[in-house]
């Protein structure tokens, strides 16, 4: 089943996505947390196209700088990028939508290493 998976704690696809290709509901898979991101991959397998968000807690916001419990985009970039290793599949199409900059570019570094370092 092809389906993209959209990862973000608060806003909706719509918010995020202005233009009229991305207003098919019936397409995405919304996940709000990294156990959400997990089982939506476990349970449909990998998507064509993952849009991620980076802060997924309360916590993240209030202080970016220190160690959380919540785990990040960064952290479901991590997990992918060792599901896609274990099952012996490319990374799919993504695009980091966060607003926190620096979070952003940490996953947007890693996917791009990710790919560049393995065979796809």
């Amino acid at each position: 089943m092809s389906y993209r998976l959209f990862l973000d704690d608060v806003r909706d696809l719509t918010a995020v996505y202005k233009e009229e290709v991305y207003r098919h509901p019936l397409e995405w898979v919304t996940a709000r947390n990294f156990t959400s991101f997990q089982e939506a991959i476990l349970n449909k397998g990998l998507p064509v196209f993952i849009s991620f968000d980076h802060d997924l807690a309360d916590e993240h916001y209030a202080n970016p700088a220190t160690q959380h419990r919540e785990k990040t985009g960064y952290d479901c970039a991590l997990w992918l990028c060792d599901y896609c290793l274990g099952t012996k599949q490319s990374l799919p199409e993504y695009k980091v939508h966060s607003m926190n900059p620096v979070g952003k570019r940490r996953i947007e570094a890693l996917l791009e290493s990710f790919s560049h370092s393995h065979i796809k």
